[in-house]
């Protein structure tokens, strides 16, 4: 254990349950359905709404060989090729072998997919893929139909759920072995301010950290609270340098921040052309794909014309698609992209790549476990090994299913008894907690030095500036004790704090990261070092925070993953 939690109140009630699920998307969803129907006793607690998660606003679909023809096989080739070396096959061959049949289990939980005039599901393809493999729903809203059946089946089996909830940090047992989760609930209802949910099963299912950088496809709650919390409790991250930026992001201009409307690359799998201003297409050439290569080419390709034409965005162009094209297959985007003066059926959409998805998270094995016994992970805060150094398109809804049930099933068949948390003030010194201020800074800082562009110098740059905001923090949490900065206020604890504290741990990580890892593979682009070097970057950077706070980062001895449990 590291020592290491926020700066919290203790909490005022508590609940006790077998298993806690942290996250309301497809695999949070997915896991508590599954451990429910074991017969569990299972709480899911949300940070927002039941529905309020990243996997609403999916809208490309997800990727399984349901079609004729394909197999999971060619569906594992494609997986490998996009994840440049670092995938472990074992992994994807689980996830691309138990994949179809996990989606026919969501349909029978209640989820429709487009389907042809004959009745088939309706089948598209995306960047990547040699084969049309993606199920989509409502059209370019497969996210929010997912999200709507799981949410159905949570409210018929009449799961406890805590709404407006943030995760604060994982409580422990005298052994060290997981108890429960302390919490904060925000607003009023059947539980307020910091509780606990007691349980000896943890699963973290609490999406990505899209918010440490200023543009994202991620709604605001995505903030790295899972990764966060693992980190303090001792668990053991990797491969987070592996930051997926969407390469068709609708542009709303340099200055805009927060959450950005994602163009589906199921457009281009539709025939959509990438184009510069002048009208020329740009990936005619450069990859055998051209606008359909896996995403980390597509995104450099973007950012490289741009450069060259000293420009801020691209162009999408699909106005070949008419107007009931546009308004039956993407009537979400459609609708979107109008509501900022934006109409794609007369006009090519501009579009600029931004932070979309974390390949890398809390280290997992193939049933989810952690390093800290008793914890679990799931979706996108997980590091299974799927994605390697860059996520296939539309894999995520895939993996969240495809593991979710995989911790459920091994919680059913281990059920470990419930023990009593150790008290709070055992775990160690609270971390300070930053200005919530301090966000924007953080997310410029990340911005600037560790987006899709990197190097040694802007690495060393963000790095500089994160770690003065988290020395600043330090100080001014001494200053009651006359040694922190002149005219310091106290931070008091709350939801943006503890967000600010959570986003500024993770982005220390993942430059920590980014800096170690000295070559260009996947979505870790380093100007400096723009050639793959497998010799020595054929490795996963696994990461723990010391008991100091700071970063280690190990780099392991193969493209394997050592085990979760020295036992393994």
């Amino acid at each position: 254990m590291t020592g290491i939690r926020l700066t919290a109140p203790a909490p005022g009630w508590a609940i006790d349950a077998d298993v806690v699920v942290v996250g309301s998307g497809v695999a949070g969803l997915t896991a508590a359905l599954r451990c429910a129907a074991a017969g569990l006793d299972t709480v899911v607690v949300t940070k927002a709404r039941l529905d309020d998660g990243s996997t609403r606003w999916a809208q490309g679909g997800i990727a399984a060989a349901l079609g004729e023809g394909d197999t999971p096989e060619q569906h594992l080739d494609d997986t490998l090729v996009a994840g440049a070396g670092l995938c472990d096959e074992e992994a994807v061959r689980t996830l691309v072998t138990e994949g179809p049949d996990a989606v026919r289990r969501l349909i029978d939980t209640g989820a429709h997919f487009d389907t042809t005039d004959g009745g088939d599901i309706a089948l598209t393809r995306e960047g990547g893929h040699h084969r049309r493999r993606i199920a989509h729903a409502g059209g370019d809203a497969t996210g929010a139909e997912i999200s709507r059946a799981l949410v159905a089946a949570v409210r018929e089996a009449a799961l406890h759920t805590i709404e407006n909830a943030l995760v604060l940090d994982l409580l422990t047992d005298a052994e060290g072995r997981t108890a429960g989760v302390s919490l904060h609930v925000m607003g009023e209802g059947q539980h307020d301010g910091v509780g606990a949910v007691r349980a000896p099963s943890v699963v973290l299912a609490t999406g990505g950290m899209g918010q440490v950088f200023s543009a994202t496809t991620n709604p605001s709650v995505s903030t790295g609270d899972g990764v966060a919390l693992a980190l303090r409790a001792g668990a053991e991250v990797s491969d987070l340098e592996f930051v997926q930026f969407h390469p068709t992001v609708l542009f709303l201009g340099a200055d805009s921040e927060g959450q950005q409307p994602l163009v589906s690359e199921a457009v281009r799998g539709e025939g959509a052309h990438l184009v510069d201003a002048d009208g020329v297409r740009f990936m005619t050439g450069q990859h055998e794909l051209a606008e359909l290569a896996p995403r980390d080419i597509v995104a450099k390709g973007i950012t490289r014309r741009m450069h060259e034409k000293g420009a801020e965005h691209m162009y999408l162009d699909a106005r070949h698609f008419g107007a009931a094209m546009w308004e039956q297959r993407f009537p979400t985007i459609l609708a979107a992209c109008r509501s900022h003066g934006i109409d794609p059926v007369t006009e090519p959409v501009p579009v600029a790549p931004a932070a979309h998805y974390a390949s890398g998270g809390v280290r997992t094995d193939l049933r989810g476990r952690t390093t800290v016994p008793g914890l679990y992970a799931c979706g996108e805060v997980a590091c299974t090994g799927v994605h390697g150094a860059n996520r296939l398109a539309s894999n995520s809804l895939l993996e969240g299913l495809v593991f979710a049930e995989r911790i459920a099933a091994d919680i059913a068949a281990t059920r470990p008894p419930r023990t009593e948390p150790a008290a709070v003030a055992d775990a160690g010194e609270p971390v300070a907690l930053p200005d919530p201020e301090a966000r924007t800074a953080i997310q410029r800082a990340m911005t600037r030095g560790a987006g899709v562009l990197r190097s040694a110098d802007s690495l060393a740059a963000a790095a500089a500036e994160l770690e003065a905001l988290h020395r600043d923090a330090a100080a001014d949490a001494e200053e009651a004790g006359g040694a922190g900065r002149s005219g310091a206020k106290a931070v008091v604890p709350g939801v943006d704090a503890w967000e600010v504290a959570n986003l500024l741990l993770v982005s220390r990580v993942l430059v920590a990261a980014a800096r170690d890892r000295e070559e260009t593979r996947g979505c870790h682009w380093r100007e400096d070092r723009p050639d793959r070097d497998d010799a020595h970057g054929r490795r996963h950077l696994v990461v723990r925070i010391a008991p100091d706070r700071t970063p280690v980062v190990h780099r392991t001895e193969t493209a394997a993953f050592p085990p979760v449990r020295p036992s393994d």
